[in-house]
């Protein structure tokens, strides 16, 4: 493998690394609905705030989402909506067996 094909393996896995959390998968699903408040993402996930900033980060850093200060709160959206086409092919998986514990 030369040096380009492998530099855009790694930034893909970094992408897919972004995602590689059930909390963060969360957060991705319900931004796919659209902009969300972190308030209401802390409620929705159950975490402190500061756990859920966390996972916002992670997501930011990879580019997955963007973040809008409006007032004294932040909002989340996904900046890639074809991550819900993502999340299609995990449940197809899925309901084909893959996944499971051996």
């Amino acid at each position: 493998m030369n040096r380009k094909i492998r530099s855009r393996y790694e930034s893909k896995a970094r992408i897919i690394k972004a995602m590689a959390h059930p909390t963060r998968l969360f957060i991705v699903d319900e931004l796919s609905s659209g902009p969300r408040c972190v308030c209401e993402l802390t409620e929705m996930v159950g975490d402190d705030i500061s756990t859920v900033s966390r996972h916002l980060a992670v997501l930011k850093n990879a580019g997955l989402v963007s973040d809008d200060k409006r007032g004294t709160q932040v909002f989340y959206s996904l900046r890639i909506a074809c991550v819900a086409e993502f999340f299609n092919c995990v449940e197809s998986a899925l309901a084909a067996g893959a996944g499971k514990v051996k």
